[in-house]
């Protein structure tokens, strides 16, 4: 319900880094010709059998691209990319969220917040 209030006209575009109950949601959300980039699945790494996605038939119906792709494909690429990054983020073209836990001692609580989901934006731990 939440996504649906949040981009009433659907989702054009996902990376996803979460997989999982994420990926489902977003599935059913996304616009016709939308496309998801598959960087990471962290719900897959908690130790057990992975949910998987119940979802899939939307990249039919709805035609979206999915692919995955892991960052070292890239690394020739980096000089420019953290040129363009950095102006983005001067420009305000880039938003990003932290959620931050305070202290060394909070670093196993702030993990496993971060595996099961519980943060919004990057799980920051700040000493």
């Amino acid at each position: 319900m939440y996504l649906c209030r949040c981009f009433p006209n659907g989702i054009d575009i996902y990376f996803d880094n979460v997989g999982g109950k994420m990926l489902n949601a977003v599935l059913l959300n996304m616009k016709i010709f939308a496309r998801i980039s598959v960087c990471g699945m962290i719900s897959e790494t908690l130790g057990q059998q992975g949910e998987g996605i119940h979802n899939l038939s939307q990249l039919l119906i709805k035609r979206i691209r999915m692919q995955g792709f892991i960052v070292s494909d890239y690394f020739h690429l980096r000089e420019e990319f953290t040129k363009k990054v950095t102006d983005y983020l001067k420009e305000g073209k880039i938003i990003y969220i932290e959620d931050f836990m305070d202290g060394i001692e909070n670093a196993p609580a702030a993990f496993i917040r971060m595996l099961e989901g519980k943060n919004i934006g990057k799980q920051v731990v700040r000493l």
